[in-house]
């Protein structure tokens, strides 16, 4: 938590982390889907045991009863080597417990896979307080956002290639909640808070506007 972040319950936040020395967190589409489940498993105070866990297959992980969660989780993204996420503390100390019990999961199960041990990321995670509807959208939009990265390293220099060609790839990019926010019939769509994903999902522009704006932003702050 940079500078310390003390989180008040019924706020919203912005919080992320990477991994360690910048190292690739998430190597293949299974490292991805572990970390969604995760983020599913984890936002409550009940335990979960992996090797029951393990038992369970495809949809049905997100069917499992976890009791009153820990947070709200209004949108998020995975890229290799970060991740995002928008959470509002729904219990005293919510926040702060879930991202422990995501990190430390994903570690254990990183750690296995890989034969490594240690910390996965870097700690304390960052998290920025969120005031205002609008600066909320906004937080909400650039996380979805952050895979044009992957497609057109010069994005926030204001240079693109091919409008509609980015936006199929963002449209098919499936480790963030974006795919929720298009109407996309997923499992993982329970992740996401129903209050949270009515508030963002309302007057949201369509994809390709969005891309626009953000495009147009980025050309202004070099003029």
């Amino acid at each position: 938590m940079k500078g310390r972040e003390i989180f008040a319950v019924d706020e919203w936040y912005h919080c992320y982390s990477r991994g360690i020395d910048k190292r690739i967190v998430f190597k293949d589409k299974f490292d991805y889907a572990r970390f969604k489940n995760l983020l599913y498993l984890c936002n409550s105070a009940s335990l979960i045991q992996r090797s029951a866990v393990a038992k369970i297959k495809g949809r049905e992980i997100y069917e499992v009863e976890r009791g009153d969660p820990y947070v709200a989780i209004g949108a998020y993204c995975l890229m290799p080597n970060h991740f995002h996420l928008l959470l509002r503390e729904l219990q005293e100390g919510g926040i702060s417990k879930f991202m422990q019990k995501v990190g430390i999961a994903y570690a254990m199960y990183f750690n296995m896979k890989n034969d490594r041990v240690g910390n996965l990321f870097v700690k304390p995670f960052r998290a920025k307080h969120i005031s205002g509807d609008g600066y909320f959208k906004r937080v909400a939009q650039y996380i979805h956002l952050n895979p044009v990265e992957l497609y057109e390293p010069g994005w926030k220099e204001g240079r693109i290639g091919n409008l509609r060609v980015l936006e199929n790839k963002i449209r098919h990019f499936e480790h963030s909640s974006l795919l929720d926010y298009l109407a996309v019939e997923r499992a993982e769509a329970v992740i996401l808070d129903r209050e949270a994903r009515n508030l963002i999902g309302a007057e949201m522009p369509k994809l390709d506007e969005l891309l626009l704006e953000a495009l147009m932003y980025y050309r202004d702050l070099l003029t």
